[in-house]
C-alpha cells in the first residue's frame, strides 16, 4: 500500500513511517503456519513449489489461526480443472455444519468459468453471475447486496479467467461492508453484514485449486458488538 499523500509529513518528521499499516503475508510458501485444518483430510492442503495446493476433497475448510475485523485482503488463485469450486470466507465462525460442511460468514466465491456448463439442467446453463465472484452471507449471516441476485450479489462483468490461469482478488472488508476487485477492477460488494469480525477460511469443494500471494493489511477496529463477532475458538 502506497501513501504518497503522507510522504511530505513523514519527510518533515510530523508522522512516523512506522505508524503506517503494511501488508503481511498469510502464507509463507514453505508450510501451513498460521492456518488450522478444520474438517478436511490431513492431505487436503499441502505446499508445493511455493504454492498452497488444495486437492478439493473432502468438502470443508482451513481457517486462519486468529480473527480479523477490518482489513484489505489480497489473494491469488487458479483452478486446475473445468468447473472448479472454491472460495474464501471472511468474518467466519469456522464451525462447519454437519450437512453442509461449511461455516458461516461472508463467502467470496471462486468458481471456474465452465462451472455453469457442467451444472446445466435440461440443457439450460445457470447465469454467468455464478462465476464472477459472487458475495453472500451464509450460515445465518445476512448482507445487503450491491447487485442483487436474490440475497447474493454478483459482478455485472465477467472478469474471472479460465482454468490454469491466475486470478487476483482484492477484498476490502470494513465495518460490515465488503468490496471486491477482480483482476484489477472493483465490480461487486455487499453491506450491513450481521457478522463483521471472525476468521478467514479457505474452501475445499471439488477439483484442485492453487493459492499464492495471500496477504492482509489490518485496519483500525470499529464499533463491533459481541453479537456481531464470531465466537473465539479456544
Amino acid at each position: 500500500m502506497r501513501y504518497f499523500v503522507l510522504l511530505p509529513l513523514i519527510a518533515a518528521g510530523l508522522l512516523s513511517s512506522q505508524a503506517l499499516p503494511e501488508y503481511r503475508s498469510l502464507f509463507n510458501g514453505k508450510n501451513l503456519a498460521g492456518w488450522v485444518n478444520v474438517n478436511t483430510d490431513p492431505d487436503t492442503w499441502r505446499v508445493e513449489k511455493g504454492l498452497l495446493v488444495c486437492k478439493g476433497k473432502p468438502i470443508g475448510v482451513m481457517r486462519s489461526d486468529r480473527q480479523y475485523e477490518n482489513f484489505l485482503l489480497h489473494i491469488e488463485w487458479r483452478h486446475m480443472e473445468s468447473g472448479g469450486n472454491s472460495g474464501v470466507f471472511i468474518w467466519s465462525d469456522a464451525k462447519p455444519g454437519e450437512r453442509s460442511r461449511l461455516p458461516n460468514g461472508v463467502e467470496v466465491q471462486m468458481l471456474e468459468r465452465d462451472w455453469v456448463k457442467i451444472n446445466a439442467k435440461d440443457g439450460v446453463e445457470p447465469p454467468f453471475a455464478y462465476v464472477t465472484g459472487e458475495l453472500f452471507g451464509v450460515g445465518g449471516v445476512k448482507t445487503v447486496p450491491d447487485n442483487p441476485r436474490g440475497e447474493r450479489s454478483f459482478s455485472p462483468e465477467m472478469r474471472c479467467k479460465p482454468k490454469g490461469e491466475w486470478n487476483t482478488y482484492d477484498v476490502v472488508a470494513v465495518d460490515g461492508t465488503v468490496k471486491l476487485s477482480i483482476n484489477g477492477k472493483f465490480v461487486n460488494g455487499v453491506a450491513k453484514s450481521t457478522q463483521k469480525k471472525g476468521y478467514l477460511c479457505l474452501e475445499s469443494e471439488g477439483p484442485a485449486i492453487h493459492f499464492r500471494n495471500i496477504r492482509i493489511l489490518e485496519l483500525p477496529p470499529g464499533i463491533t458488538s459481541a453479537e456481531q463477532t464470531a465466537p473465539e475458538i479456544r
